[in-house]
Parts: C-alpha cells; structure tokens; sequence
C-alpha cells in the first residue's frame, strides 16, 4: 500500500518550512553581498583618502623592513637611490584591459642601503608569449622616486615562472635576489621619476571609485526572501478558496486552474466559480 497523503497542516507546515529554510538562505547571501560592499566603499575610502598625499619618507610609513599596515595602502613616499638593473624581474600573468602581460619590478638601492622595489608599469606579451618584446630600461644613475605604496603579495601553490620572472610580486624571492636588506612589507607603484626616460612601462592608473552591483544584489535577494512568503501565503488563500467550494465544484475548478497554468492564460473559468461562490 503508498503511504497516505499527509494532512493539510502537515503539508503546509512542510511548505512554510521550506519557506523559511529558502528565506534564511536568502538573506545570508544578502549580508554577504552586504559585507562585499563594505569592503568595497572602504577601499574606495582608502584610495580617496591616500592616493593624492604629499610625499614622505617611505621610513616614516614602514619603520621596519617587514611592516606594513593597510591604513598606509596607496600613500605616496618619497626615494632616492640607484636602480638595481641587473637584479629587475617581471611579475608573469599580470592581464590588463583585457590583455595578458607583465609588471616589472625594479629594486631600488637607498642611500641607507636598503632596498625598496619599484614597480614601475606594466608591458605586453610579446611575440615570443613568454616575455615582452623590450623591457625599458631604468633612468642611470641616482634618480628621485615617488611611488605609492602596496602590499606584498604571498607566493600561489604550483605557480612557478622561468628565469627573470615571478608568478606573484613575493617581496622575500626579490630580496633573496639582491642579498641586501630589502622592504618585505611593501613595494611601490611608481608616481614619477627624476630624471625621467622616454621610453617606460604603461604607469598604474588610480582604481576607479565604483562601489559595484553588490547593494542592488543585496536588496534583490531580501526582496527573494520576502516574496517567498508572499507566494506561500498567496498558495495558503487559493487552496482555502478551493476547500470552501462544494466537492462537486472542486474538481472542475482544480482542472481549470491546472489548463489555465499550463497555457499562461488567465483562469476565467476558476474565477467565475469561486466569485460566484462568494455571493452566496
């Protein structure tokens, strides 16, 4: 024999569950997408706040070679030193606009004699797909710097580069490089050099103040939430409106609301019972 049918209060008991489980749902990813905008709207903050400062030594924002702090993300600091060209490395896999390609990263030796990395732009895949064509080479000499600062980024699980390259800008491998006391905390994303050359990497562009679709997802899914219930008790009333027929009507009205569902018609037929139902 099949199990009997459960009950009216059990199903719809059943159905308000599933509701509520749906609703819960709904708005945890609502307070994600929530927590996703803050993060964004601080960030904007940030780089609103830090980006366009004066200068200053980049010792007074990180006093020690490891430090770093996120308030200080995008400060401009002020250097002066002697670029490390045979040391320089491209960081591999660095895509913008659309298009694969490669930061360089240059280490500059300041006149205490540690070293800071200076990212000075980013180049196009060249033809042979695994460099670019011409890396620019760095003013000679001593030269002043204003780079803004970053944070070092860890090494990936697997990711490995060829000679010369990086598969993540990780601080330590360039430090271990240049064997001198470097920064591990930060690198810089260069602002201007002096003397400047002709010839240079595509400069980093300032990170545009879009907040994103994460409050107009956010609402959608409260609005998810609540129409869930909206349709329980919408199904709740039609099904009340179906039992307070007599038997003999119900039928009929059940198989027309079933023909008018399946051809996305209105359900004149239904409609006229029950209406007719109500005047009694």
């Amino acid at each position: 024999m099949s199990a009997p049918a459960p009950s009216g209060l059990r199903r719809w008991g059943a159905y308000l569950a599933l509701t509520i489980v749906f609703a819960v749902v709904c708005g945890l990813l609502s307070w994600w997408q929530w927590s996703r905008r803050a993060e964004t709207v601080a960030e904007i903050d940030k780089v609103s706040a830090n980006y366009d400062q004066s200068p200053v030594p980049v010792d007074e924002l990180l006093p020690a070679l490891d430090a770093w702090d996120e308030a200080v993300e995008w400060r401009p600091v002020a250097l002066h030193g002697t670029y490390l060209v045979d040391d320089q490395v491209l960081a591999r896999n660095r895509p913008r606009d659309g298009a694969p390609g490669f930061e360089v990263l240059t280490p500059l030796l300041l006149d205490d004699g540690t070293v800071f990395v200076v990212n000075r732009g980013w180049l196009p895949t060249g033809s042979a797909q695994d460099s670019p064509d011409d890396v620019p080479a760095p003013p000679d000499g001593d030269v002043d710097v204003v780079a803004r600062l970053k944070a070092g980024e860890p090494t990936l699980l697997g990711r490995t580069a060829p000679e010369g390259q990086l598969a993540t800008i990780h601080l330590e491998s360039i430090a271990e490089l240049v064997g001198e006391p470097t920064y591990t905390g930060a690198y810089g994303l260069l602002a201007s050099e002096d003397p400047a050359v002709a010839d240079m990497p595509a400069p980093a562009v300032k990170p545009e103040a879009d907040e994103g679709p994460h409050l107009s997802y956010a609402l959608q899914w409260i609005a998810f939430g609540i129409l869930a219930f909206a349709g329980l008790f919408w199904a709740f009333r039609r099904e009340r409106r179906f039992a307070a027929l007599p038997e003999e009507e119900q039928a009929a009205a059940r198989a027309s609301d079933r023909a008018a569902r399946g051809r996305s018609a209105d359900s004149d037929e239904e409609d006229a019972l029950l209406d007719a139902h109500d005047k009694r």
